[in-house]
């Protein structure tokens, strides 16, 4: 009689790989880095550049000569990472800043826990904040879009929709809230702004992708983006001084990206889809009270390193019941 080997579970197999995730995310991404180009031309494509070359260099040295492992650049999450960092820097950031916030994302944001898969926290995040906070100056100047026919480092500046409005606000003219083009970042030119802010329906088309392959599940982006327009609508409707619409919330800022492509990495975001969507909502609720009350006029990068770090909480508290287990006395 032969024996039957049965191997330990899992058992299920499917084609999914890291790369081919993060391939799928990076061509979500297109549409709205190609925009990106036209609006910005070569500051576009400079700090994208350098910032992917510097994340999967900075990977590639960290991984073989620091940690003494075979480098893993190959399935394209440093890549992503650099991409994503670059849709949260102004066109106009000098190379060196650049090269320092893919330093923090990859070495402190990542490689500094052992590498993909054990980040508490999204790195390209982490090297965005870090430069939000060492250079303030450089990281709130955002150049108008203008194509190939700006420049790149003395481009025409001025402020974002979000810092227009928190400066009116300290002002004490709520009436500049009704100026706010959304039209304009619900299609796709702002007047000053990012690469991950130009246009939201680009954004959106991306994040359909991605839900067409599987590639994320709706439960943190909808969680976030219902959250956001729940809490702001209330504080708006409800006549509070200072409050934007909720539209407003929803069509400025980093909220759709953030929420498609960065508080979705399967890494930093809880794995049962309760605990996503408690994340998705806490994430929402931190954005709303940082945009109204606090000194920044952005919250969305602070809120999803915030809910982060309360994700293994989450992992633990709402785990699915397993097969056969009975409640404790």
């Amino acid at each position: 009689m032969e024996n039957l080997i049965v191997s330990p579970a899992p058992h299920a197999h499917s084609n999914d790989s890291v790369r081919k995730n993060m391939l799928n995310v990076i061509i979500a991404l297109l549409p709205a880095y190609v925009l990106s180009i036209v609006a910005f031309g070569w500051g576009a494509l400079i700090v994208s550049a350098t910032s992917i070359a510097a994340c999967v260099l900075f990977e590639y040295l960290i991984a073989k000569y620091l940690l003494k492992q075979q480098p893993t650049i190959g399935d394209l999450s440093a890549v992503l990472t650099g991409l994503l960092l670059a849709f949260n820097l102004p066109s106009n950031l000098p190379i060196w800043i650049v090269i320092i916030g893919a330093l923090v994302a990859i070495g402190v944001g990542k490689m500094s826990f052992g590498g993909l898969g054990n980040n508490p926290f999204n790195p390209a995040l982490v090297g965005r904040v870090f430069l939000l906070i060492s250079f303030p100056a450089q990281m709130t100047t955002w150049p108008k879009p203008l194509g190939f026919a700006g420049k790149y480092l003395n481009a025409e500046t001025g402020a974002t929709p979000l810092a227009a409005m928190k400066e009116a606000l300290k002002a004490g003219d709520a009436s500049k809230l009704a100026e706010i083009d959304v039209w304009s970042t619900f299609t796709g030119w702002l007047e000053y702004g990012s690469m991950g802010e130009l246009s939201v329906i680009l954004l959106l088309i991306g994040g359909i992708y991605l839900l067409c392959t599987k590639t994320i599940t709706w439960h943190i982006p909808v969680s976030i983006l219902a959250s956001v327009f729940v809490f702001a609508g209330l504080l708006y409707w409800c006549g509070y001084q200072g409050a934007a619409a909720p539209w407003v919330h929803l069509c400025t800022g980093g909220v759709m990206l953030g929420a498609i492509f960065m508080a979705t990495d399967y890494v930093t975001s809880p794995m049962t889809p309760l605990g996503q969507i408690i994340y998705g909502i806490g994430i929402g609720l931190i954005v709303v009270v940082i945009r109204t009350w606090g000194s920044y006029p952005e919250g969305m990068s602070f809120a999803i390193l915030i809910m982060n770090a309360v994700v293994p909480l989450l992992n633990i508290y709402c785990r699915p019941k397993r097969f056969g287990e009975t409640k404790k006395a």
